[in-house]
């Protein structure tokens, strides 16, 4: 295994994409984001449910999870990566930010998404079920708590990036 990688994780729609890229930028670090990496692989992460349903994604996810983890970094995961066990063994060798956001402001960030998980009448109501069902795994897993519900976003990139440089993180 290379150096440990930040990984951020977190609900949908926390910001773990739009957090990560910047910090990467602002630490010179390579990012790997295991969404990314299964959409390009594998096509649209809907029809991956679609096609070949939710444990098929969570396999593929769990390939860009290894992968992204052994190239170090910073490494952003889908929301619900953190529930496979060999996740979150493999992520205690690892510096972990938890990205949360209230239910009130996630609304517009995944507002006409196209998230699996969230199809049906009440999206919201929705994704405050799945927040409420992992919380308890997120909060275990993580190192540190940022919450990007206010204020700029650059705000929650520069406490990740000066936690990383006080705290033995990866820099450069």
């Amino acid at each position: 295994m290379n150096a440990p990688a930040i990984v951020l994780i977190g609900p949908m729609g926390a910001g773990k994409s739009s957090v990560g890229k910047r910090v990467a930028k602002l630490l010179e670090l390579p990012y790997t984001d295991t969404d990314t990496v299964v959409v390009t692989a594998h096509g649209p992460i809907e029809r991956i449910f679609t096609e070949h349903g939710e444990a098929h994604f969570r396999a593929l996810e769990r390939e860009a999870v290894s992968t992204g983890l052994a190239r170090g970094g910073i490494v952003s995961l889908g929301g619900g990566a953190v529930l496979d066990a060999d996740t979150q063994h493999d992520l205690a060798a690892h510096r972990v930010v938890l990205l949360t956001v209230e239910p009130r402001i996630v609304a517009a960030r995944v507002r006409g998404s196209k998230r699996p998980l969230l199809s049906g009448d009440d999206a919201i109501a929705r994704w405050t079920e799945i927040y409420r069902e992992r919380l308890p795994v997120y909060e275990r897993l993580a190192d540190v708590t940022y919450d990007t519900s206010t204020g700029p976003i650059q705000s929650v990139v520069d406490a990740i990036a000066d936690w990383a440089r006080n705290t033995g993180g990866p820099t450069p």
